[in-house]
C-alpha cells in the first residue's frame, strides 16, 4: 500500500473506530458484532505497525499505552472548579430558591436539575478538537495531570465529532466507578486478602491516581459530562445549550436531566429519586440545581468557595437495624476465609438484605460483633450491605463471640495467618472451594499455557469429578473429554496434544502455575534460576530462600508453608509422576538450545505477552534478549508503537518479526523441542 493510500485509510479506520465506540460506550447502542469491530482495531493497528509515522496521539490504538509514570505533576484550571454549597431539606432549598431570585429581582427562573454523582470531578482539555490534557479538581485552582488515565475511559472521546469547535475548550466532568465493576474489583481484593475500598467513589480516585495506565483501564471506570469550564471561541445563552452541545461532540451526557421552573416541580423530581435512585447502575448521592440562563448565573455570581447559582441537595444515608443469626465462613477462590453475617432479613437502600461481609477476623474484635447482637448496617456506596456496630446497649445475655475455625471447613486443612497479615487462608491448592481457582491459574496463558482449557471446560471437569487437582489434568483420557459439551473428537485430541506438550515447559512456569502466594512471574523465574529443579526448591530452608534477590521474608515463607503442606507435596509428586519437566531449562549461557547463539530486541508493546514473558520464553530455549540493536542482533520483535529501536532495526538491516511470527516461531520449536 502507498503512503498516501495507508494515510487515507488509517483516517478512515479511525473515523469508523470513533463511530462504533460513541455508539457503544456512549448511546450504549451498537451497530456492529464485536469480532468486526475487533477486525477494525486489527487492520488500524498493522497500519500504524507497519507506518509508525501515521500514528497519532488521538488514534484508537494509543489510549492505553507507555510505561508506567514515575509520578503526577500539577497544572492549573483555566477557570476555577468551584465546589457546590449543599442542601439537606427543604427548607434550605427553599433557603437557596429564596436567594436566587431576590438576587435576580424576582425574574423567572428556570432550574436544571441534574443527577449528583458520587465520582471524581475532572476537566478536559481540547485544543483545536483533540484531547490534549486531562486533570483532578484538586484544590480547584490546581489539580493533578492525569491525561494517560483519563485516555483509557473509552466514553471520553480523543476528538470532538463535529466542526466548528473553539480553538480551546475545557469541559468538566465525573469519573465514576459502576456498581458492578466496584462488586467486581471488591470480591477480588477480598480473595486476595488485601483491603477493600470503602465505597465507587473512593475506588475511582484510587484508579485515577494510578502511575500505570494499564491498572486504570482494568477498573472499568466511565463519565458523565457536566459543563463547560472555559471556552475562548463559542457562546451560549443557556447552561441545558451547553450541554446538548456536549452530547452533539460525542461526549456522555447524563439523559436524566430535567429544567423546571418552580420550586415545587423540583421537589417531586427529589422525592422521586430519593427510592428510584437505587436502581440506577452508578451511585448518585442527591441531584445538583443550576440556574439555566447564563447571565442570571454571572450576575449571581460566587463566594471564594462554592457559586450561588448552584446547590446540591443531599439524601441522609440509609441506615437499618438488624439481628445477627449467625456468623458463617466462606472460602474465597484464593485459599482466604472470609466470615460472613447472616443478618434477619431488612430492606436497606432498594433491596432485601440478609448477608453482610465480616472481612476478617480483626474487624469483629474491632465492632464487637457477636452471634445474637443487634447491628446497625448500611449499604457501603449505596451497594456492598456493611455492619457498622453492635449495639450492645440491646444484649439479652445469650449472644455468642465468634471465633475463627483452625482447620479449613472445606477440606480440613490447618489454617494459615501470616505474621503482619489480617487475612487467614487454607493453603491446600486442592481445597475444593478453591480448586476451579487454581485450575484456571494453572492452565492460564502466563501458567502452563494450555490452549482450549478455558473456565466452561474446567468448570464440567469439576462437575463430573474428573480432576481433584491441577496434576490431574495430566491423567484426562480422549474418552473423558468428548463426553464434554462442546468437545467433539478432533478439539479432544488439539486438548490432549496441548496438555502433553505443556509437560515440557520451564521450571520458571511451573513454580508460577502453582499458585504460591506472592510467587509471581518474576519471583518464579528468580527461584528456578537459584534452585534448578523443584527437589532443591522444596528442600530449602529460610536462609537459603531469602539470600536469593529480591526474595525477602513474605515470599520465603509463603514457599516454606506451601511445601510443608501434605497435600501440596501429594499435588507435587502426581506431576512428578505425569512426567512434567520439574528441571531448570538449559541456560542461554550454556549455549544449547534451538535458539542458542540467537540474540533478540523487543521493541513496541506485545498484545499476548509481557516484556518479562517474551524474555522468559527466548532464554527458556537459549536465545539472548539485550536492550539495543547492533548488527549482531539477530531479530528484532516488533509489538505496537515501537520505538527509536524499530529505526534503528530498518537502518542496519537487521531481520524485524512482528508479533504473530513470533508466536509460529516459539510454537514451531515448542513443538519440536
Amino acid at each position: 500500500m502507498k503512503p498516501e493510500e495507508a494515510r487515507a485509510r488509517a483516517e478512515e479506520l479511525r473515523r469508523e473506530i470513533e463511530y462504533h465506540d460513541h455508539r457503544y460506550y456512549v448511546l450504549d447502542d451498537p451497530v456492529i458484532e464485536d469480532a468486526e469491530y475487533d477486525r477494525l482495531v486489527r487492520e488500524l493497528v498493522a497500519l500504524e505497525t507497519a507506518h509508525p509515522e501515521l500514528v497519532t496521539p488521538d488514534s484508537p490504538t494509543q489510549r492505553v499505552g507507555g510505561r508506567p509514570r514515575e509520578g503526577f505533576v500539577t497544572v492549573q484550571h483555566r477557570a476555577p472548579m468551584l465546589s457546590l454549597a449543599n442542601a439537606f431539606d427543604a427548607a434550605e432549598l427553599a433557603d437557596f430558591d429564596r436567594r436566587v431570585r431576590a438576587g435576580l429581582a424576582d425574574e423567572d427562573v428556570d432550574y436544571v436539575v441534574e443527577l449528583k454523582f458520587d465520582g471524581v470531578a475532572v476537566s478536559l482539555t481540547y485544543e483545536h478538537g483533540r484531547l490534549v490534557r486531562g486533570a483532578t479538581r484538586g484544590d480547584g485552582v490546581t489539580g493533578e495531570e492525569i491525561t494517560p488515565n483519563l485516555r483509557t475511559i473509552r466514553s471520553i472521546p480523543l476528538r470532538l465529532r463535529q466542526p466548528g469547535a473553539p480553538d480551546v475548550i475545557e469541559v468538566r466532568g465525573e469519573v465514576y466507578m459502576p456498581k458492578k465493576a466496584f462488586a467486581r474489583l471488591n470480591e477480588r481484593r477480598e480473595d486476595a486478602g488485601l483491603p477493600l475500598f470503602a465505597n465507587p467513589r473512593n475506588a475511582a480516585a484510587g484508579s485515577l491516581r494510578q502511575l500505570d495506565p494499564g491498572i486504570t483501564a482494568e477498573r472499568k471506570l466511565d463519565i458523565w459530562l457536566y459543563g463547560i469550564g472555559y471556552t475562548d471561541g463559542i457562546v451560549f445563552g443557556r447552561h441545558s445549550e451547553a450541554l446538548a452541545w456536549l452530547g452533539e461532540q460525542g461526549f456522555r451526557v447524563n439523559p436524566h436531566t430535567r429544567i423546571f421552573s418552580t420550586l415545587e416541580e423540583v421537589e417531586r423530581h427529589l422525592e422521586h429519586w430519593r427510592e428510584a435512585r437505587f436502581e440506577l447502575p452508578y451511585v448518585i448521592d442527591g441531584l445538583v440545581l443550576k440556574v439555566d440562563r447564563l447571565d442570571q448565573q454571572e450576575r449571581l455570581g460566587a463566594t471564594l468557595k462554592s457559586p450561588r447559582w448552584a446547590v446540591a441537595y443531599k439524601y441522609p444515608p440509609e441506615q437499618a437495624e438488624t439481628t445477627v443469626e449467625d456468623i458463617i465462613i466462606r472460602v474465597g477462590r484464593t485459599g482466604v476465609l472470609t466470615p460472613t453475617a447472616v443478618l434477619s432479613p431488612v430492606r436497606l437502600a432498594g433491596t432485601t438484605v440478609s448477608r453482610a461481609s465480616l472481612h476478617n477476623e480483626d474487624l469483629i474484635r474491632e465492632k464487637d460483633i457477636r452471634i445474637g447482637d443487634v447491628v446497625l448496617i448500611h449499604k457501603a456506596g449505596d451497594i456492598i450491605p456493611e455492619i457498622l456496630g453492635s449495639r450492645p446497649e440491646k444484649r439479652t445475655g445469650r449472644e455468642t463471640p465468634f471465633a475463627m475455625p483452625v482447620q479449613c471447613p472445606e477440606c480440613a486443612s490447618l489454617l494459615v495467618r501470616p505474621e503482619g497479615e489480617v487475612g487467614v487462608y487454607c493453603p491446600n491448592v486442592a481445597c475444593p472451594a478453591r480448586l476451579e481457582r487454581s485450575l484456571l491459574h494453572f492452565v492460564s496463558r502466563n501458567a502452563f499455557a494450555i490452549n482450549g482449557l478455558g473456565p466452561a471446560v474446567i468448570q464440567q471437569l469439576l462437575e463430573r469429578r474428573l480432576v481433584a487437582d491441577p496434576a490431574d489434568l495430566f491423567t484426562l483420557t480422549r474418552e473423558e473429554l468428548v463426553g464434554l459439551e462442546r468437545i467433539g473428537p478432533k478439539s479432544a485430541d488439539n486438548l490432549l496434544k496441548a496438555i502433553q506438550n505443556s509437560k515440557r515447559n520451564s521450571l520458571a512456569r511451573l513454580i508460577f502455575s502453582l499458585g504460591i502466594r506472592h510467587v509471581g512471574e518474576r519471583a518464579a523465574r528468580l527461584l528456578a534460576e537459584r534452585f534448578g529443579s523443584l527437589a532443591d526448591l522444596s528442600a530449602a530452608g529460610r536462609e537459603e530462600l531469602e539470600a536469593v534477590p529480591e526474595i525477602g521474608p513474605k515470599i520465603a515463607d509463603s514457599v516454606l508453608n506451601f511445601f510443608a503442606r501434605e497435600q501440596n507435596r501429594r499435588v507435587v509428586a502426581k506431576l512428578v509422576r505425569a512426567g512434567v519437566n520439574t528441571v531448570a531449562d538449559r541456560p542461554a549461557a550454556a549455549g544449547t538450545g534451538p535458539l542458542a547463539g540467537k540474540t533478540f530486541v523487543l521493541t513496541g508493546t506485545l498484545e499476548e505477552f509481557s516484556r518479562a514473558e517474551a524474555a522468559a520464553r527466548i532464554e527458556e530455549l537459549g536465545g539472548r534478549v539485550v536492550s539495543s540493536v547492533s548488527r549482531r542482533t539477530d531479530y528484532v520483535v516488533l509489538g505496537k508503537n515501537p520505538g527509536g529501536k524499530y529505526d534503528k532495526a530498518v537502518k542496519l538491516g537487521v531481520n524485524i518479526i512482528e508479533e504473530p511470527e513470533f508466536k509460529r516461531l516459539l510454537s514451531a520449536i515448542q513443538s519440536g523441542y
